[in-house]
């Protein structure tokens, strides 16, 4: 028995190959015992608790420690047997190629998984979506990273790969200046949210309504129907007016009656504005005085304010005003003054 398990075959004996095949099978089943025990916990953690954790840990297992732990058990025979020294160097750069690409699958797995939580829990669905630009270059960063440390335990020089890489980067980022400011300000508009999807802003003489705002370029829609592009890093560059976050709107408007209108009349026409005004839902009266004698008018100013950013309700609350004033004018019987020229003739005898 003993010669038969010293015969030898590439280099190694059938003992070894045996022992070899042990650790293989024995390695397979303690790993399939250990993952069905601890699925099963997982399963029924998740459904006590209900939380998604539980279901990214459990396909984090399957996809790859699992599988980490396969290719391990097979490198760790293979190490127990000798095939020559260039064949072990090739068995181990394949176990390290392996191990680094699960490595980083798990990385960005997990990257993934942990950002799109607290997007979605911290700041809304919508931010879940626009942050998978931000996902994609974070994910082209692990590889990078990833392919430098493999590169390195290969024995390759990374220092000199670095520096050529630094070089590079330099004519790249040059060459490509306005991509990467506009990708930057892609990130400053993702997390400082000067504007989201949705807002009402103006700026440069432009307005309109957010559609959509891209890696490179934010969409608007403007007022005549025409959509805006605009470049990132020019949207961040400038002064906005964003209206959908303004909470109330300061309302100023002027009205002139005529020279013609008595004493009486011009003393009771703040008080006939502020009832008016004060009769308006959103409406909150601030002041209306007699401002100014003008050439062919007696001036009024009136200040109040729309408790909404909504313009649509803001006209809506204006025209109630003006045409109540009008009525409540047609009553008093004051006249609205408009340009006019009178002229005085002196008659000499």
């Amino acid at each position: 028995m003993n010669s038969f398990l010293e015969t030898t075959f590439w280099g190694n004996t059938l003992q070894d190959y045996f022992i070899a095949a042990a650790i293989i099978l024995i390695t397979i089943i303690a790993t399939q015992i250990i993952k069905k025990i601890v699925l099963a916990r997982l399963r029924k953690k998740n459904e006590e608790e209900n939380k998604n954790r539980y279901n990214f840990i459990a396909s984090s297992i399957n996809k790859f420690i699992i599988p980490a732990l396969y290719f391990g058990a097979v490198y760790l025979a293979l190490e127990f047997l000798s095939f020559g020294k260039t064949a072990n160097k090739i068995i181990e750069i394949v176990y390290v190629i392996l191990l680094t690409f699960f490595i980083i699958r798990f990385l960005i797995a997990a990257l993934n998984y942990f950002l799109n939580k607290y997007f979605e829990e911290q700041r809304g669905e919508e931010d879940g979506r626009r942050l998978r630009p931000l996902i994609s270059f974070l994910n082209f960063l692990i590889w990078i990273i990833g392919l430098l440390f493999l590169l390195d335990n290969l024995g390759f020089q990374i220092s000199t790969i670095v520096a050529g890489l630094g070089i590079s980067g330099i004519a790249v980022a040059l060459a490509a200046q306005a991509v990467l400011g506009d990708l930057f300000s892609y990130f400053v508009i993702f997390f400082d949210r000067p504007v989201e999807i949705g807002d009402f802003i103006t700026f440069e003489n432009k307005a309109g309504t957010i559609e959509k705002i891209g890696i490179k370029s934010t969409r608007i829609r403007s007022l005549s129907g025409e959509q805006l592009i605009v470049s990132n890093s020019k949207l961040t560059g400038s002064i906005l007016h964003n209206y959908k976050r303004m909470g109330i709107r300061r309302i100023v408007f002027n009205l002139g009656v005529t020279y013609q209108t008595k004493s009486k009349q011009l003393k009771m026409i703040p008080g006939i504005i502020k009832n008016i005004i004060d009769k308006q839902e959103l409406a909150k009266f601030d002041r209306a005085h007699f401002q100014s004698y003008g050439d062919s008018s007696l001036n009024y100013e009136i200040v109040y304010f729309i408790l909404s950013a909504d313009y649509n309700q803001y006209m809506d609350t204006q025209e109630k005003i003006n045409l109540e004033i009008y009525e409540q004018f047609e009553k008093l019987g004051v006249e609205f003054a408009y340009p006019t020229q009178t002229v005085f003739l002196n008659k000499q005898k």
